[in-house]
């Protein structure tokens, strides 16, 4: 076998670098996975840009939003984390955050396993220096181990899903989560008015989720019209709010409110990584109304704001982390039952697995360029 190549990263702005590791010895509980696609998400960007709260060990391969092809097995790996058999050649899909399953949070709040103190995380908190060296999906291969590994999770694509829309499947059970948790708190019903601050990637996906969720009407606040706001009417949004043309909070909360008329939006989320969204939303929301933030992944800092308002409007607000375990399958499974009614793969812009590939992905997905970058290493299996 020959070697494998992977992307690694020095640290916050520094360039890839792409190097070669030894083909490894699949283990009795492990998997070498062959990958199909693998996302650049908001939070790659983040800490590329210093952003990330806690230590990394630099160097390691980012990229968690992977797809790709069973290739090797052990023989004591069968199924995936739903029960799924799994054997060579199954399509799946690794998640990033992999909750431990024995930590205080995820024995006695399983719902809220996201909290999870000690979680497996792909593409992230597995430096490179760690054989095989195989720790994230921005590579040719990444590889599995659950025995050295035991919160690993894997999840089994439908076998006519191809890769490249499976890859969705991680950012969308995020805005998945955050809707269904409104929802069981009586905060989302259906055919109410859902405002969608951000149209980056998870913007976008939200749009969907908030649909086949059940909302009425769907307004979506961002930039730039090409490609973002054009795509986020694609996807369904009525109407949409471009910040450019309204560039003062006070502009905007008023076109959003001329928009969904009487009082306000029902349910708000926010999806822009940028702080100020929070009290710019909640003015576009109605009095005892809803609001989930989702987008502050990383810490972009500080902002004054007045508590007052949210007394007095009477409102909840819900911060969404994550997902759980099984959160992930209701992903997939949406993923699998809309792939006919949006244009999923509008969203996506591909590259090349070289430097210069990854370094343009990156590159155009900050200067949103793209909605979502999307790294292919082996073209052949785009739409396997």
């Amino acid at each position: 076998m020959g070697n494998i190549r992977v992307a690694t990263f020095a640290g916050p702005g520094a360039s890839p670098e792409i190097r070669e590791v030894p083909w490894p010895k699949v283990g009795r509980k492990a998997a070498l996975i062959q990958i199909g696609a693998c996302g650049v998400c908001g939070t790659d960007l983040h800490i590329l840009k210093g952003h990330w709260p806690r230590p990394l060990p630099w160097p390691f391969t980012l990229g968690h939003e992977m797809t790709g092809i069973v290739r090797e097995i052990g023989p004591e790996l069968k199924t995936d984390w739903m029960d799924l058999p799994i054997t060579v050649g199954s399509k799946i899909m690794i998640p990033p955050f992999m909750p431990c399953g024995s930590c205080y949070y995820c024995k006695h709040y399983p719902e809220n396993a996201n909290r999870c103190q000690t979680p497996v995380y792909y593409g992230r908190y597995l430096g490179f220096d760690k054989p095989p060296h195989l720790w994230g999906g921005w590579a040719e291969y990444v590889y599995v181990d659950l025995e050295d590994l035991p919160g690993t999770k894997i999840y089994r694509l439908p076998d006519d899903m191809p890769l490249r829309l499976g890859a969705l499947s991680e950012p969308l059970t995020s805005c998945i989560r955050g809707f269904a948790r409104a929802q069981r708190t009586g905060g989302f019903k259906w055919g109410d008015t859902v405002v969608i601050q951000g149209t980056g990637p998870i913007g976008i996906l939200a749009i969907a989720a908030a649909r086949e969720m059940g909302a009425g009407r769907v307004i979506a606040v961002g930039a730039p019209e090409t490609p973002r706001l054009a795509l986020a009417r694609r996807f369904g949004a009525e109407a949409t709010v471009n910040i450019e043309d309204y560039p003062s909070a006070e502009a905007r909360i008023a076109r959003v409110r001329e928009i969904v008329g009487g009082y306000g939006a029902d349910l708000i989320m926010d999806c822009t990584g940028h702080p100020t969204a929070g009290p710019e939303g909640i003015e576009m929301l109605r009095d005892s109304g809803f609001y989930i933030e989702m987008g502050q992944f990383t810490d972009a800092g500080a902002i004054m704001t007045n508590w007052h308002r949210f007394v007095a409007k009477d409102i909840t607000i819900l911060g969404s982390w994550a997902f759980t375990a099984n959160d992930l399958a209701l992903g997939v499974q949406m993923l699998s039952h809309a792939r006919d009614r949006y244009p999923w793969y509008e969203m996506q812009t591909l590259y090349p697995f070289d430097a210069d590939g990854v370094s343009r992905a990156v590159a155009d997905a900050m200067a949103m360029r793209t909605v979502k970058s999307i790294i292919v290493p082996f073209p052949e299996l785009l739409e396997t």
